[in-house]
């Protein structure tokens, strides 16, 4: 008789926590109105602290995306005209305590505990304009047709 006859073979449906299978998972509902609940009180925050404009650019939230657990949140930040992008990250950084002890006055009522915030730099904007150069490039690079 064969030893090994009597393991039991896993399921293969990916049930491992904190596995591939759940980084690539869709977004929740409740992570998804977490999501935009952060991302409209630290839109107004960001104004009222005037974090918005630096060094003469614009800086915009694009995204918050939050973990299942609703312990950590990734804000997306999005710069337009910023001469340097990494001088205003650590600007924002420098004042994220300030930026969550607002966010924690704000929103205590609808959650038990706030998430800790991760800022990203958000080059979608960059990465389309980059597209659209080498789409007119290529473009004009075209003979024309008859």
């Amino acid at each position: 008789m064969d030893e090994g006859a009597d393991r039991e073979i896993p399921s293969g449906r990916g049930d491992t926590v904190g596995g591939l299978k759940n980084f690539f998972m869709q977004e929740g509902k409740r992570q998804k109105q977490v999501g935009a609940l952060l991302l409209q009180e630290m839109s107004d925050i960001f104004q009222r602290l005037g974090l918005g404009m630096i060094d003469g650019g614009l800086i915009s939230l694009t995204a918050v995306k939050v973990t299942p657990d609703l312990l950590e949140a990734r804000v997306y930040l999005s710069f337009f005209k910023v001469k340097d992008t990494a001088e205003a990250m650590k600007k924002i950084e420098d004042r994220s305590w300030e930026i969550k002890r607002e966010l924690a006055a704000r929103v205590k009522h609808q959650l038990r505990r706030i998430p800790v915030l991760s800022y990203f730099l958000d080059d979608t904007l960059e990465h389309a304009d980059k597209m659209e150069e080498l789409f007119r490039k290529i473009n004009s690079e075209k003979p024309p047709q008859e």
